[in-house]
């Protein structure tokens, strides 16, 4: 009886972990809601959930897909020398895609799917001002 008591507890302890680890999932809303701060931008809390969520999730930029031949799922997928020039925002590929300033023909998101804020936008763009460093 023991045996099955402790089991039992040990289910118990694996299914409050396992439901727990998924509170820091966050909706697009939330993502929306949230300003990029002008300065400091961190990789890991403010650009990466943005690619993920915006970019990846869509089923374009994944491992998989790979639209355009570009995964944004890791950092150095993100910053692939092709694709981002760090320090030059100007002449980045992403930038240059997410930004409606440069006109692009083929704008990303594309119509239809949910689209960057201009804080997002803003924010990516900072980032990689700054170096776009794995932070």
């Amino acid at each position: 009886m023991r045996t099955i008591t402790s089991f039992t507890l040990l289910l118990i302890f694996i299914s409050v972990l396992f439901y727990s680890g998924c509170k820091d999932t966050i909706t697009g809303d939330q993502l929306d809601n949230r300003t990029i701060p002008t300065t400091n931008v961190s990789y890991a809390k403010d650009i990466q959930p943005v690619l993920n969520l915006k970019c990846a999730s869509s089923g374009c930029h994944d491992d998989i897909t790979r639209a355009s031949g570009y995964s944004l799922t890791t950092y150095d997928y993100t910053t692939d020398p092709n694709f981002l020039f760090k320090g030059h925002p100007e002449s980045s590929l992403i930038v240059q895609s997410i930004d409606p300033k440069f006109a692009s023909s083929k704008p990303m998101p594309p119509l239809g799917y949910a689209q960057l804020t201009q804080s997002q936008i803003t924010g990516i763009e900072t980032w990689i001002k700054e170096g776009a460093k794995n932070n």
